[in-house]
């Protein structure tokens, strides 16, 4: 079975359980709550019913969960000699603007030195009905699928992967894991001397402030109460 294959079985299950199993998580005071939704969709997720049961068999007694939150994966199975690690993200439709970190380019670098390794993103996507969450879809991918124009960096650390917008995704149907990470490191070679000029300005900003504080002398003021 293809990796494409397999993940999109899982993704096809993943949304049928949650539809059938998982529509109220929430009381009614967290539903507005983005992390909180998240939290108890990955708890579910990665609980005894959840992602494990959606897997074909062959790999379903393969599963891992309960990693720290230092983790680049929240959960992670194997097929034969080859290791998921699956990062685990929600998205409600209904917000207008959502830009999710997804991993440090140094340690997907160092991750993809492996050719059994996949880092993989599920992202759920939901609104929330008369009080429950709706399940809308849930896309299961390798992170070399997604297209790098729904994707950006965030400066921090070495930078961050990040969609660039929830609401515009855009994945390959064909995805090319040399081609995406030689790509990956042209745009954030990019991204680096972007970083180096904004930099270069915060330096010459300070340098004014050094010069101010250099020739400026602090006058001496006291207060005053009045009864």
């Amino acid at each position: 079975m293809k990796t494409t294959e397999l993940l999109d079985i899982a993704a096809s299950n993943v949304l049928h359980k949650l539809r059938g199993e998982a529509t109220s998580l929430l009381g009614v005071n967290a539903l507005g709550s983005p992390r909180a939704v998240g939290d108890a969709v990955q708890m579910y997720l990665a609980g005894e019913h959840g992602l494990k049961t959606c897997l074909p068999e062959i790999v379903a007694g393969k599963f891992e969960s309960g990693f720290s939150r230092r983790s680049m994966e929240d959960m992670a199975f194997y097929y034969g000699n080859l290791y998921f690690a699956v990062d685990c993200k929600t998205h409600n439709i209904d917000t207008e603007f959502n830009m999710p970190n997804l991993i440090s380019v140094q340690r997907l670098a160092n991750f993809y030195r492996n050719d059994t390794n996949t880092f993989c993103i599920l992202i759920v996507e939901y609104s929330v009905n008369d009080s429950q969450i709706s399940y809308r879809q849930c896309h299961f991918k390798p992170i070399e699928a997604l297209e790098w124009n729904c994707l950006t960096f965030g400066a921090l650390g070495w930078g961050q992967i990040q969609i660039a917008n929830a609401n515009r995704l855009k994945f390959s149907k064909t995805p090319d894991r040399r081609a995406w990470m030689l790509e990956l490191c042209n745009r954030i070679d990019r991204f680096y001397c972007d970083e180096i000029g904004k930099i270069g300005e915060r330096r010459r900003w300070f340098d004014d402030v050094r010069e101010y504080w250099e020739s400026h002398t602090v006058a001496e003021v006291s207060g005053s109460t009045q009864h």
